[in-house]
């Protein structure tokens, strides 16, 4: 079956590991800016969306740069509802049907809003996406590596506060060098012992020790990037015989640098080796991508086909925070939506076939 961008589009998808503050519509940002009255480098879109791209950074701080300009907007409820809506709206338009969206709410209460305040603000959008789109979503609750742990643990328990509310895990993120996962053990340790979700960034920025750390130390139930688990033998095996599933977003990882090339990515061997990889945006609009063109990469750079392509898509569903009971019965709804696209698009293949003969 010939892989387009349509063909793609057309499936029923997951992104687990999307930034809320790093996938912003351009348009919004300047919006809330003029009705905040926030000064931008510039109000031109192209202009704007270039600056704040992280497509040509250097490394990861420079990739992060752009951050302080969505930041800036993103201290109202109203602006983090918006964001959130927006955002489910942009994921449903290209048939992704369950994501999980992190955010860490002390970065958007530099104008007083309290951390309540902010979290109702990010659910209260999903919500309203949910009835008006045919999506579900999920929130990540993120700690920052270069906060003091104490931070951590105050998220942890905001998180654990909101969990039969539409909060479904917890995430450590920032720099991994010099910043290690264990030192913030204690909010770990409270999310577990609470049965909380835990993904961690890990192997991104720094070796495959962070990986190490963030599974044995800290419980992570998924590792964020992991692109640096190639270098470790005996933890990739560990990873795979344990089915802990690997958040990879291609497009990110070759702005950040986390891999040098798209050639240089270990996704193929990850995907041929047997770990449970899945694929995601990381930054909608820092890596100026969709899922769509996430998948459209892994044909281009890697030559894969449709079955590693619908593989990659039920590992998705498989790997989500979502319960056990709602996570078969969204698999069982999209394996069958997915047979129906696989029929019209041999039967078109066929038709189109016996037109040229």
């Amino acid at each position: 079956m010939k892989i387009t961008e349509d063909l793609i589009k057309k499936l029923p998808k997951t992104d687990l590991h999307v930034h809320l503050d790093g996938s912003l519509r351009i348009e919004t940002i300047i919006d809330l800016a003029k009705k905040q009255k926030i000064k931008l480098p510039t109000f031109e879109q192209a202009k704007l969306k270039s600056i704040i791209s992280g497509e040509k950074a250097k490394n990861l701080d420079e990739y992060l740069k752009g951050f302080k300009y969505t930041l800036l907007v993103l201290q109202t409820q109203e602006s983090l509802s918006r964001a959130a809506y927006e955002l489910a709206e942009d994921s449903a338009k290209e048939n992704i049907r369950y994501t999980e969206v992190r955010y860490c709410p002390i970065l958007h209460t530099k104008k007083g809003l309290s951390l309540t305040e902010v979290s109702n603000a990010v659910l209260d959008g999903f919500a309203k996406a949910e009835k008006d789109f045919n999506i579900k979503s999920g929130v990540i609750i993120t700690g920052m590596r270069n906060m003091n742990p104490d931070i951590s643990l105050k998220l942890v328990g905001l998180a654990i506060a909101y969990k039969s509310k539409g909060v479904v895990g917890f995430d450590l993120a920032g720099e991994e060098m010099n910043y290690p996962a264990k030192e913030h053990r204690a909010a770990f340790d409270l999310a577990l012992k609470n049965n909380l979700n835990i993904t961690i960034h890990a192997g991104e920025g720094y070796g495959p020790l962070s990986i190490h750390q963030a599974i044995h130390y800290c419980g992570s139930h998924r590792i964020g990037h992991g692109t640096r688990l190639i270098e470790d033998g005996d933890l990739l095996n560990y990873v795979n015989d344990h089915r802990i599933p690997i958040e990879i977003c291609l497009s990110s990882n070759l702005h950040t640098k986390a891999v040098s090339s798209f050639a240089a990515h270990p996704l193929p061997m990850f995907y041929d080796f047997g770990l449970r990889v899945t694929l995601n945006t990381d930054n909608r609009l820092i890596s100026n991508t969709t899922m769509t063109k996430e998948f459209m990469l892994t044909t281009k750079h890697f030559d894969f086909e449709y079955k590693q392509i619908k593989n990659i898509i039920i590992n998705g569903f498989k790997s989500s925070f979502l319960s056990y009971r709602e996570k078969t019965i969204m698999l069982n709804a999209i394996l069958e939506e997915m047979a129906e696209i696989e029929t019209h698009e041999m039967k078109a293949e066929l038709i189109n076939y016996d037109d040229k003969l």
